[in-house]
């Protein structure tokens, strides 16, 4: 899989981009600040329809712009589809492929596959359970796209049911029939989503064993399991292999568990059971990795993860687009080889760097610079082809780098 092409309009810094790429590696040099994370997250942000910097979409659109555009040509298996995603203030995103209308954003999920490695990929060790399930939840969709829909659906669920719990915590009266409803629900389709997630978990657990080992063999083993308060140490077991009744078995679980927590969801107001509370449990030998792992056996461990993500989607038969997002200045010799080695394999690879020297030997390539004009409250990234002598591999086609021309 590779992009061919990607477009930008008003989205983050850039006021029109439009940028032809091809396989191997490109690097998108230029100082920090100048917009060059930006193509990377808005790549991101297609293949997940979330960003790996912020929680909402608002900051995705450029200061005095009312929507953003992303576009991009991916090419999978011979063949290419154009999707194209609007970031609208204050309306539903909209979404394309091949130029018609889908009804829902998410449909355009599984057309392109990306893993991307960031700076804040070390708050998957050292961070709150909530960016460990995001990393699961956004693996597991990637796997299986009609993923989103569940997810989709769980989340209204839990929303609706929490105000239920909180109103009737207020009036003093239990709804216990209309909970019973909202039960069901909540249970069947968090059944779906932990029965994918306890899949994901089982098939991730050598790869990660393997790449930790690689980039640290001096560290204790690494390990990963699943932490759930609502399910049976049996279920939980990594080394366990998934059967077809999972689902079944999780769903009658989690009701039972729904219903001995009632009284006190009812006198606190939260929904206290669910996959929105559980969490990925990284381990180095006996120890819990967060809280006691060093600083390079967390950026280890971070690396592991994204380099088991990639080998896992390798291994299904759709190899990702590669996103390195300015990480190698944040590595070790060790890691970056190692990281090196895996990406100049990659079928494409997108590296952003601050300067030439942070981009290693086998990742030379295409190479386009970025820079900024205008003040700094309304910078508008520019990108050009560099004439750095890194560039070994031609610009990988002409960018046409129109931002703020």
């Amino acid at each position: 899989m590779h992009i061919r092409a990607l477009t930008l309009r008003d989205f983050r810094s850039w006021e029109l981009a439009e940028i032809e790429l091809s396989t191997g590696p490109t690097v998108f040099l230029g100082a920090n600040g100048n917009g060059k994370t930006n193509l990377l997250e808005a790549l991101g942000y297609l293949s997940t329809l979330g960003s790996h910097r912020v929680s909402s979409d608002t900051p995705l659109v450029r200061t005095g712009a009312e929507r953003a555009r992303i576009g991009a040509n991916v090419v999978h298996l011979g063949r290419e589809l154009r999707i194209d995603l609007e970031l609208n203030r204050g309306t539903a995103n909209r979404a394309q492929i091949n130029r018609s209308p889908v009804r829902r954003p998410r449909e355009i999920l599984g057309i392109l596959h990306t893993v991307l490695f960031a700076p804040e990929d070390l708050a998957l060790v050292r961070g709150d359970p909530g960016e460990r399930r995001r990393f699961l939840d956004e693996l597991c969709t990637a796997r299986r796209p009609s993923l989103a829909g569940v997810r989709a659906d769980y989340d209204r669920v839990l929303r609706q049911r929490s105000a239920l719990l909180k109103t009737a915590g207020r009036s003093g009266r239990a709804e216990l029939g209309t909970l019973d409803v909202w039960d069901g629900h909540l249970a069947a389709h968090a059944a779906v989503l932990l029965a994918e997630r306890l899949r994901l978990v089982h098939e991730l657990h050598p790869y990660l064993a393997r790449a930790y080992a690689a980039l640290a063999p001096e560290s204790r083993p690494a390990a990963i399991g699943y932490r759930s308060a609502a399910l049976p140490e049996e279920l939980l077991d990594p080394g366990r292999v998934p059967e077809p009744g999972d689902t079944a078995v999780l769903e009658e679980t989690l009701l039972r568990e729904l219903a001995a927590a009632r009284p006190k969801e009812l006198e606190r107001g939260v929904c206290t059971v669910g996959p929105h509370r559980d969490d990925l449990d990284l381990m180095l030998g006996e120890t819990p990795a967060k809280g006691f792992a060093s600083h390079g056996e967390s950026w280890s461990f971070a690396l592991a993860l994204r380099l088991a993500a990639f080998e896992l989607l390798r291994a299904g038969g759709t190899e990702p687009v590669l996103l390195l997002d300015d990480v190698f200045a944040e590595l070790d010799r060790r890691r970056r080889t190692a990281l090196a080695a895996v990406a100049a394999a990659a079928e494409q690879v997108l590296v952003t760097a601050a300067v030439p020297e942070d981009v290693p030997a086998e990742l030379s390539g295409a190479t386009l610079r970025v820079t900024t004009t205008g003040d700094p409250e309304h910078r508008i990234s520019r990108l050009s082809s560099s004439p750095a002598p890194a560039a070994t591999g031609g610009t990988g086609g002409e960018s046409s780098a129109v931002a703020g021309e």
